[in-house]
C-alpha cells in the first residue's frame, strides 16, 4: 500500500501556468491515475478528449471555464465533472486566484491514447 502526502507529491512538467502532482499511478503500484493541480488564471487545456478512459475532474478551489462537446459552463470550487471518453472537452482556470483540481483516469499513462483537437500534448503526456 502507497500512502502519498498530497504535499509532498511528485510534480511533472505539464503546462506553462499548470502545476501538476501525482498521487496514484504506476510509482505507487496502481494501474490508474490521480493528480492534484494547481492552474494559473488563463492557463488550461486544449480542447482533447481521451479516446478510450473516462476522465473525473474535482474542482476544490477557485473555478475553471469548461468547454464539454458543445456546451461552454463554468465550474467552481465543490464540484465534479464526468468526462466520458470520446467527448471533446477542454478548460482554463479564471482568476482572480489559481485552482485546484483533482483529476482521475482508470489507466496510467492515458495522455498517450489522447487526440488533442487544439494545441498539443503536455510537456510530460507519458508520465500521465
Amino acid at each position: 500500500m502507497a500512502i502519498v502526502e498530497n504535499q509532498r507529491a511528485s510534480e511533472i512538467p505539464w503546462r506553462p501556468g499548470y502545476r501538476r502532482f501525482t498521487l496514484a499511478g504506476p510509482e505507487q503500484g496502481v494501474a490508474c491515475s490521480a493528480s492534484l493541480s494547481i492552474i494559473e488564471p488563463g492557463a488550461g487545456a486544449p480542447t482533447h478528449f481521451h479516446n478510450t478512459a473516462d476522465e473525473v475532474i474535482i474542482v476544490l478551489e477557485g473555478a475553471l471555464e469548461m468547454w464539454i462537446g458543445d456546451e461552454r459552463r463554468t465550474v467552481g470550487a465543490n464540484h465534479t465533472v464526468s468526462l466520458p471518453a470520446g467527448v471533446p472537452h477542454g478548460f482554463v482556470a479564471v482568476g482572480p486566484g489559481p485552482t485546484r483540481i483533482v483529476a482521475f483516469l482508470p489507466q496510467a499513462g492515458e495522455a498517450v491514447a489522447t487526440t488533442y483537437v487544439d494545441g498539443g500534448p503536455p510537456q510530460s503526456a507519458d508520465r500521465r
